[in-house]
């Protein structure tokens, strides 16, 4: 990367779902922008996710909401079963897009990254794989910042897209600390069964387990462990492990845990960390957002829409401003008190969940939802 100077330049580091969105909304507004992702091309971590109203809302404004509900599954009610099996609740997300679309799509995270990724190509944004920050450095009215392979880079702007463990954070001095909520969860890609129209969520004795359709053909299941240590797992025992915490669940879980065939399944399983960064997400002309700043519990399905809406959000008030550094501020002003707010609920279920107190938890989620359909 050869230095660059110039009034309307950006770095952005992490090629995710809210580094992707800033870059193409930036790149839109004129900016000159440029990505850096440490992962290999190509590289997706997960299966699936659900895409909820606020982000299919930001994806709209860049004409992306139509690519993604054609590659992937759109719903729009959540229905929670009891532990004997039963209907307990539903959910009737808003549609935040229309009533003739759907409130969230369900999408495998490789068509997600390769919708929003050619997108940033046709807007003109380079990303470099394999190269990430090591040092950042303000000068002036501009960042200084060093690359992993020894080259330096000049720019107006600099954003930290880069996840829950963010390096550009650490950079500018702003320091947060990750909690692990005593969750692990586990994903894996199973086929459709006819009656996954919506996404499904069953309650367990000790554990929470799910459906979530993300094509016509494929959804992917999970289970919430509650009251398990954080460790790594081999790989050769996660399918056998999984169908055996499927096991103590009634009804229609036993046909998902009966498309679970050892050897041709691939599960993954991730802890239940989260983060919020209190006070500034800003110092100088650098900031961070999406999970860098604000990293929620999976309860929520919330971590892509807040990721994607702090992308969208960046670039209009860096466009609304005769400053980056005013820009930045008022960025974070808006954005604080909302990520704040999920991130505290998706705690509060994820806490509920694990006490079995799930009556509470349902109505908390519903009410979630609404709050996050309210302007961004």
């Amino acid at each position: 990367m050869e230095s660059c100077r110039g009034a309307r330049t950006a770095l952005i580091v992490g090629a995710g779902m809210g580094g992707l969105t800033a870059a193409s909304a930036l790149a839109r507004r004129g900016w000159q922008v440029e990505i850096a992702e440490i992962s290999p091309a190509g590289a997706t971590s997960g299966w699936g996710l659900c895409l909820t109203g606020p982000s299919l809302r930001a994806l709209d404004e860049l004409g992306l909401a139509d690519p993604c509900l054609a590659a992937g599954y759109g719903m729009s009610v959540i229905t929670h079963v009891d532990v004997d099996g039963r209907v307990a609740d539903e959910v009737r997300l808003p549609r935040l897009i229309g009533a003739e679309r759907p409130a969230v799509v369900g999408m495998g995270r490789p068509a997600l990254y390769r919708t929003l990724r050619e997108h940033a190509d046709r807007c003109g944004v380079v990303v470099h794989h394999g190269l990430t920050v090591v040092a950042v450095e303000q000068e002036g009215e501009q960042v200084r910042v060093q690359m992993s392979d020894g080259t330096h880079r000049r720019v107006a702007l600099l954003v930290g897209a880069d996840g829950i463990r963010s390096s550009v954070r650490r950079l500018l001095g702003l320091e947060t600390s990750v909690a692990y909520h005593g969750q692990m969860v586990w994903r894996a890609l199973v086929p459709r069964p006819p009656w996954a129209t919506g996404i499904h969520q069953f309650a367990g004795q000790s554990n929470t387990a799910g459906l979530v359709p993300i094509s016509d053909s494929l959804a992917y299941a999970f289970v919430t462990e509650n009251g398990a240590e954080w460790s790594v797992l081999p790989d050769v025992e996660l399918v056998p492990l999984l169908r055996q915490l499927l096991e103590g669940f009634p009804g229609r879980v036993e046909e998902i845990r009966s498309l679970l065939a050892a050897g041709s399944t691939s599960v993954v399983r991730r802890p239940v960390l989260t983060a919020f960064l209190d006070g500034a997400w800003n110092r100088g002309t650098g900031v961070v957002i999406g999970d860098a700043a604000h990293a929620p519990a999976p309860q929520m399905a919330s971590g892509a829409a807040l990721a994607i809406e702090d992308g969208a959000v960046l670039a209009q008030e860096l466009d609304c401003h005769t400053s980056i550094g005013a820009g930045l501020d008022a960025f974070v002003s808006r954005r604080a008190q909302r990520c704040r707010t999920l991130v505290e609920n998706s705690v509060a279920i994820a806490d509920l969940e694990q006490a079995q107190r799930y009556d509470e938890a349902y109505p908390l989620v519903d009410a979630c939802h609404r709050q996050m359909a309210e302007p961004a």
